[in-house]
């Protein structure tokens, strides 16, 4: 891969620098020492993958991320030595684009685990950028139009998201009232030291109650539970959730598509399916599945999404029944379930 350094320490720089092309796989293109210089370099040359550390003179990550991806958008790795002092900075950074975030390598660390860490998470990045849009065609060109479902029992929200996620799912969520009847669920692409301040994050600005979802814990209405882990989540046959190794071959960790096939195979109430901004096709198959079981499914547009890649790819399978704006979706999540209540109680 050809990398792109950001950092405003030569000491950093240029321990990422070796890190990197200890492998050499990888080529270290340009390096700037603030997100401004970031911003030109990455004009003269957009690399496959920017390593954006956080805080910097002139110009920090957030913000230059937040550019990059509107002039000259690629994957960006956010790398930095303040990661747990900053929760709020990295969520926005990702909120702006950046795909992931990792701790900065220690010089002349015993066990080089940040520097493994470093070049897994470059591993996995070169694989999600790598993917072809493969298994498309063995899926049906559209599927059989099958209407929404009214089914009884409490409502299941589903969310999905990735690159861009945690601002979209703060700008969905935000707009739901702390007696909201639905159960929600969010699947996204996090490593687990980091989704418990995401959990922290979204609590501090949402009315409902957000929290990190245990093994054996079952959706519960007015409550958004996230996994914390690098497996899978899934739902039980008990409707309880928990979490699953399997499958392996699934590099997406946790995978939206895992999730929702779980949950189009054991849940039986009413469901809405939700897959917002990522890079990849995560979700697409998963949604695919619930649309089939008749249940409703929603896909953010192309003009509001960080990454449309993942949308995109449920949109192309016809697997969304509607195709929203981020600033739309909450209050459309909030009217479904409005008119469900009102049908309740004319029919109660």
């Amino acid at each position: 891969m050809k990398i792109g350094i950001v950092n405003d320490l030569p000491m950093a720089m240029e321990t990422l620098r070796r890190v990197v092309t200890k492998d050499d796989r990888h080529k270290v293109v340009w390096m700037a020492e603030d997100g401004k210089r970031a911003i030109e370099k990455c004009a003269e040359q957009v690399p496959d993958l920017i390593l954006m550390d956080l805080i910097m003179p002139v110009m920090n990550g957030v913000d230059s991320t937040r550019r990059i991806m509107k002039l000259s958008p690629c994957p960006i790795l956010i790398v930095t030595a303040s990661v747990g002092g900053n929760s709020a900075l990295v969520f926005e950074a990702m909120g702006a684009g950046a795909l992931d975030v990792v701790a900065t390598p220690v010089v002349n660390e015993k066990n080089n685990a940040g520097s493994q860490e470093l070049l897994k998470k470059i591993e996995r990045i070169g694989k999600l950028i790598g993917i072809k849009e493969k298994g498309l065609d063995d899926l049906p060109v559209r599927p059989v139009k099958i209407e929404v479902k009214s089914q009884e029992g409490p409502c299941l929200v589903v969310l999905g998201c990735s690159t861009g996620g945690p601002q979209a799912l703060l700008e969905v969520l935000e707009v739901l009232p702390r007696d909201f009847s639905g159960s929600v669920v969010i699947v996204q692409h996090m490593d687990e030291q980091f989704t418990k301040g995401l959990a922290d994050w979204l609590n501090g600005q949402l009315e409902l109650e957000v929290r990190i979802m245990k093994e054996g814990d079952h959706p519960r209405p007015g409550v958004v539970l996230i996994p914390s882990t690098n497996h899978h989540m899934i739902m039980h046959p008990n409707k309880s959730l928990g979490y699953s190794e399997e499958p392996k071959s699934n590099f997406y960790h946790p995978s939206v598509d895992v999730f929702f096939k779980s949950v189009s195979q054991y849940w039986r109430g009413k469901c809405i399916a939700i897959l917002l901004t990522g890079m990849g096709r995560d979700g697409a198959e998963g949604m695919l599945a619930l649309y089939q079981q008749g249940h409703m499914t929603i896909a953010q547009d192309q003009k509001t999404s960080v990454v449309y890649g993942m949308p995109k790819a449920a949109i192309d399978l016809h697997a969304a029944r509607e195709i929203l704006p981020l600033d739309t979706i909450g209050l459309r999540l909030k009217r479904l379930l409005t008119t469900d209540r009102e049908k309740e109680k004319k029919h109660g």
